[in-house]
């Protein structure tokens, strides 16, 4: 059912400008922040008490849902797909022992091993992802800083996304490392600016708007000056 949603949603939001940021639903609803484990020696942390395959990294959260991966800037979403060609290699290293809600192809996986992404992907995908799998933890980059200032937003103060970019801009200073995560974060920052040019241009109309009025009444008010 939540593959279903997830589908229907995408599938609506193709619809959308090409401008507009593509958000869905992807049946995650935290009631607070979620308490974030590091993997141990890896730059990635899991939630053990979400009912998801859930996880931090390079300044994002992600989420796979058995089929596609998402990712969000806040942890409880808005959410936009990843396609798999962009998801970060160091995400899809983790071991599978890590994942908390595993799909059925998982099974007989082991589980200190990364997921055999590509017999799900295909060859396509694993000749553009040469090597992914053979890091063995050396040159690993640093965990990025948790946005703890989240914590303190949840239920009814739960910021819209308009309100996320504004507060994630002036709270998390951290600039990601990896590509996927970089577009994300650009993709917001296009986001506030877009924001920003539509609010003035509301402003202006409604300033030319309003002088419009007042000359159109100075006029009338002429006329019966005249009249009179």
């Amino acid at each position: 059912m939540r593959h279903t949603i997830a589908a229907l949603l995408l599938l609506a939001a193709s619809a959308l400008p090409a401008h507009a940021a593509t958000y869905v639903n992807i049946g995650i609803n935290l009631p607070s922040y979620p308490r974030l484990v590091p993997v141990p020696g890896y730059p990635v942390y899991y939630a053990p008490a979400v009912n998801s395959n859930y996880f931090f990294y390079d300044g994002l959260y992600w989420d796979f849902d058995g089929d596609n991966w998402y990712a969000s800037s806040w942890y409880n979403g808005p959410w936009q797909s990843v396609d798999p060609l962009g998801v970060p290699a160091y995400l899809l290293r983790v071991p599978v022992r890590y994942y908390r809600q595993p799909p059925a192809y998982f099974r007989g996986w082991r589980a200190d091993t990364s997921p055999r992404w590509q017999e799900r992907w295909g060859r396509d995908w694993e000749q553009r992802h040469p090597g992914w799998s053979q890091w063995r933890g050396a040159g690993s980059p640093s965990r990025a800083p948790l946005p703890y200032y989240q914590r303190a937003y949840s239920g009814e103060s739960y910021p819209q996304v308009e309100r996320q970019r504004e507060m994630q801009a002036e709270n998390y200073r951290y600039q990601p490392r990896d590509k996927a995560a970089r577009e994300h974060f650009e993709e917001h920052g296009r986001g506030r600016e877009r924001e920003r040019e539509e609010r003035d241009e509301e402003r202006g109309e409604n300033r030319g708007k309003h002088r419009g009025e007042k000359r159109h009444e100075g006029r009338s008010e002429e006329r019966d000056r005249r009249e009179r």
